[in-house]
């Protein structure tokens, strides 16, 4: 499996606009066929940090999910929401298989 997890740090002006922008991109990517996790997660300690755990069947679903008119709409969206850079670490999913 092919896993990236991103982690957001949001200016704390945009916290809910934020969620409200990456829920609906959760909801869209859930769809898309090779997807098989997207969860969204925040930090107790500082609720402006965010995880996105990415999981697609291989590498190839994971770059059309950087195509779809829902990501593009969200990665446009909060570009200026972001305190720092988001950073998107890849993993190979081991379990489950």
């Amino acid at each position: 499996m092919y896993v990236t997890l991103v982690h957001v740090q949001v200016k704390p002006e945009y916290l809910d606009a934020f969620i409200a922008a990456t829920g609906e991109n959760h909801e869209q990517s859930i769809r898309e066929p090779g997807n098989r996790r997207f969860d969204v997660v925040q930090s107790v300690e500082d609720p402006t940090r965010f995880v996105l755990y990415e999981a697609y069947a291989s590498e190839a679903d994971a770059n059309l999910h950087k195509q779809t008119a829902h990501y593009l709409k969200w990665r446009d969206t909060v570009a200026d929401w972001m305190a720092t850079p988001r950073q998107g670490v890849r993993y190979e999913g081991l379990f489950p298989q």
